[in-house]
């Protein structure tokens, strides 16, 4: 009998850097790796989702979603018009990328992704047939944006351009000059921009960060309540942005998922309530201070260099001199913390390790603690 082998645009696919180490961890391990909010979702939420259960029929919704909750992500961005047409509700924001990039990406086709970046990106790109390319942000920068590079990066085969702020990994988000130059070069050029902003409403600068589609019309907007509602578990996402990119993902998304959990949706609902609002503050806050925290404990405890996150939920700890970023973390295994090699990010990030502060205070110091231990094997 012959041996299975897949097809080759899945050849050489493997589950992430992240889920490996996960799978390997010893039992009593501290995860400092995976990026989930510890938080529980709010009240708000869970109210709308119990009535939902109890007093109502939860059969398919539209391929496309709620057309309620359309409307209520079309006001979000007023490049949509406020057209729901122009929103597709999801199965998280991972299954938008999914959807966004085979909607846009054809054989041979070049996407230019940030480095360092979701360990996703490159990994889609190879499933749509196209050949990734990338643009730094320097390490040395404190992995900022870099107009010079991106602009020097962009080729006659650039199709798309996938930007995320605040960043997956280093919490760095992108400044109004930063989008308004990245908006400039890709209009110049012609591509697509695929903006991942899961992470917008987690944010530390005065102001919420800026979405990339008030800059240019020709961006798909990834996003969804995953994390800033701490709804992982739940798979509600969004895609939105052309009207034709929309309307081809949506023909993917109802073959893949069919719809977005309905009782998801139906609680997404009260998202933008004020209640709803005042509990996304409460987690910026909570976040906040556990990313100064840990901070604290890295200078205090380790007497090393960190990146000073403008969001999200990570920072990127320097282990340069005691190695490369995997051997660092698989010796941090053996002590029982959770952390993610740089590697896994992107060439640019080698040397570093991603580390979560999605715990609470006593969790960060003995993960600190932990990390300590490790390093001590590896010097």
């Amino acid at each position: 009998m012959n041996s299975f082998a897949p097809p080759k645009r899945l050849q050489g696919i493997e589950k992430s850097v992240i889920r490996q180490l996960l799978d390997r961890a010893l039992p009593g391990s501290i995860n400092l790796g995976l990026g989930e909010p510890d938080l529980p979702t709010p009240e708000v939420i869970r109210r709308a989702a119990v009535k939902a259960i109890i007093e109502e029929q939860n059969g398919y919704t539209t391929h496309a979603g709620l057309q309620s909750l359309r409307e209520k992500v079309a006001a979000q961005y007023p490049y949509l018009e406020q057209k729901p047409e122009r929103v597709v509700i999801t199965a998280g924001s991972q299954e938008s990328l999914y959807l966004a990039l085979l909607s846009l990406v054809d054989e041979g086709d070049e996407v230019l992704l940030p480095n360092p970046g979701f360990v996703a990106y490159p990994t889609i790109v190879k499933m749509a047939g196209g050949t990734s390319r990338f643009y730094r942000l320097p390490r040395d920068r404190g992995f900022a944006f870099d107009a010079d590079e991106f602009r020097g990066a962009l080729t006659p085969r650039t199709k798309v351009v996938v930007c995320i702020s605040p960043s997956n990994p280093s919490g760095r988000t992108l400044s109004k000059d930063d989008l308004a130059n990245i908006a400039e070069a890709v209009r110049d050029h012609g591509a697509y921009l695929v903006s991942d902003e899961i992470y917008r409403e987690l944010y530390y600068t005065p102001r919420r960060p800026e979405s990339l589609s008030s800059f240019h019309d020709r961006t798909i907007v990834i996003s969804g309540l995953s994390k800033s509602m701490s709804m992982t578990g739940w798979r509600l996402g969004w895609l939105c942005g052309d009207e034709a990119v929309v309307r081809a993902a949506l023909v993917l998304h109802g073959y893949v998922t069919t719809c977005a959990s309905t009782v998801s949706q139906k609680a997404a609902l009260v998202a933008w309530t004020t209640e709803a609002e005042e509990a996304r503050a409460a987690f910026r806050e909570t976040f906040r201070a556990r990313r100064d925290h840990m901070l604290g404990l890295i200078e205090s405890e380790l007497g090393m260099r960190a990146v000073t996150p403008d969001g999200a939920f990570y920072t990127m700890l320097d282990v340069s001199e005691f190695g490369d970023s995997m051997k660092v973390a698989e010796a941090l295994l053996e002590e029982r913390v959770i952390t993610v090699p740089g590697a896994g990010f992107g060439s640019e990030a080698e040397g570093f390790l991603r580390v979560s502060f999605c715990a609470d205070y006593d969790t960060l110091a003995e993960g600190v603690q932990r990390i300590k231990k490790g390093l001590n094997r590896v010097r």
